[in-house]
């Protein structure tokens, strides 16, 4: 995702040189115990590229800190811009990237600004202004996404993508900054929502987000993030498959250079609720999210730091699929579909056999990053970089070996798709509006065309309410809510 080739060299030469790209969520500083996860928790050794996730826009298309009293120094705040920045200190040849987007913006606003050129102005000043203010060396572009989900002009969307981009490359081109997107990866979805070709004449590097395959919302279970077709597949048309090695065969298929494409690789495991325990293959019927880990407390989704503690201190059967390269759990009627260090290893060298630019990673938050599993802090961002460091020295092999989980003495944000079902609200107009029945949920309200306003229903994920003020998901201790019904 990120950078401009002329100022960055690391595409250039050899395997040692491929790029490790690192999302930090933010939100984890605010996690209780064990999962709190800091700016000087970030080891800096580990990645070529520290991506801060998320800065958001307004509906000027300005783009703003979506946690003031985090990012910014004012009032008394953290001032988490200038520390992430500061990192670099430590590490010289770190680069660092200022995400705007991700999933709880949604898409409308993204939209509205692309399709207006004074809309497009003020983003790309306004984001210049802030990667220069806090010395961030680019932008990573998460518009999640185009033609898709709340948009509001739909496949016009696919065009001014790719204007916006050009625009941003000329301005960005003048201060010598990087600039990357992170983008859907398979056919079925990224066929509608970008132009391949057009895009790759201005993006340094895409990050193609190469999970969330399957997840608790399918009727089945299936794994997060397969590397290839595995069990359960073995009848199913290869174009027809969601896995890592057919996404990335369709990207280059549509032109886009192999030098600026990264795959990405989940620090993250989806859980399932099994129909019947007895029935605990891929693809066994299942129904909805399963268990929650104790940090990120989202049902369906769980941080390897939290999973790989319950593979440890409890009773789970844990299983790989030779075939799709990956593992998961099973106990009882919760199925967990995750990644460990041997599966991660078996993807690196899957992209350095393709010439490609590297890895991205969501997100180093979730890592086990206190050692509490291996005895080894960050074992996940470790096995990543051993794969690339042996894969670049003839004399070493690379050896994929399953993860040995430390003993005890006692021995990842699903939100609901938008909805017309009866939703008992009265759009006044354009734009986001909170829910006056609950602080969980918001209506977006879209032009019908004939001078009335439709409204779509959305819910924040299990943990998080509805902020007006940001026009985005927030921590409930962050929001001012009254309602008593939620």
């Amino acid at each position: 995702m990120f950078y401009k080739l002329i100022v960055l060299c690391l595409l250039c030469g050899g395997l040692a040189e491929k790029n490790v790209i690192c999302y930090y969520g933010t939100w984890a500083t605010y996690r209780n115990g064990l999962g709190k996860f800091d700016v000087n928790n970030i080891n800096t050794d580990l990645c070529t590229h520290l991506v801060y996730a998320f800065a958001g826009i307004n509906s000027q298309g300005t783009v703003i800190s979506l946690d003031p009293y985090l990012d910014l120094p004012d009032n008394w705040g953290r001032d988490n811009f200038r520390k992430f920045n500061a990192l670099k200190q430590k590490n010289s040849k770190l680069k660092t990237i200022l995400a705007v987007g991700g999933w709880n913006e949604g898409s409308a606003k993204y939209s509205i600004m692309a399709a207006n050129a004074n809309l497009r102005k003020n983003f790309i000043s306004s984001a210049i202004h802030m990667i220069v203010t806090y010395d961030f060396d680019g932008l990573d572009l998460d518009w999640e996404y185009p033609n898709r989900r709340d948009t509001v002009h739909g496949k016009p969307d696919v065009d001014n993508f790719t204007k916006l981009l050009k625009e941003l490359r000329t301005e960005f081109d003048k201060y010598g900054l990087m600039l990357s997107a992170a983008v859907a990866s398979t056919k079925a979805t990224a066929s509608l929502s970008y132009d391949i070709p057009s895009i790759a004449q201005y993006l340094d590097i895409v990050g193609i987000m190469t999970y969330d395959m399957y997840g608790p919302w399918d009727a089945v279970t299936g794994h997060n993030a397969p590397l290839y077709k595995g069990e359960g597949d073995e009848n199913s048309p290869r174009e027809s498959l969601n896995t890592l090695d057919v996404a990335v065969e369709y990207w280059l298929s549509q032109g886009f250079p192999p030098e600026k494409l990264v795959i990405g690789l989940p620090f993250y495991a989806h859980t399932f609720n099994l129909v019947n325990p007895k029935q605990n293959s891929v693809r066994a019927p299942s129904y909805g999210a399963g268990i929650a880990g104790p940090y990120t407390a989202t049902n369906g989704n769980i941080g390897y730091n939290e999973f790989c503690d319950l593979l440890r201190t409890q009773s789970w059967t844990t299983k790989f699929d030779d075939l799709a390269k990956v593992p998961y759990a099973v106990q009882n009627r919760n199925w967990v579909s995750y990644d460990d260090a041997a599966s991660l290893t078996s993807k690196t060298l899957y992209a350095l056999k393709q010439n490609l630019a590297g890895v991205m990673v969501w997100s180093i938050e979730t890592d086990d990053f206190h050692g509490s599993c291996h005895g080894e802090d960050f074992p996940l961002l470790r096995a990543v970089n051993r794969a690339l460091s042996n894969a670049s020295n003839p004399g070493i092999t690379t050896t994929i070996t399953p993860t040995t989980l430390r003993p005890t003495s006692n021995a990842t944000t699903t939100t609901v798709p938008l909805t017309t079902i009866n939703p008992e609200f009265t759009c006044k107009g354009f734009g986001w509006f909170p829910d006056p029945k609950s602080c969980r949920s918001y209506f977006v309200c879209t032009s019908t065309g004939d001078g009335s306003y439709k409204p779509h229903y959305f819910l924040c994920p299990s943990n998080l309410y509805w902020d007006q003020s940001l026009m985005a998901c927030n921590y409930a201790s962050n929001v001012k809510c009254s309602v008593s019904v939620s």
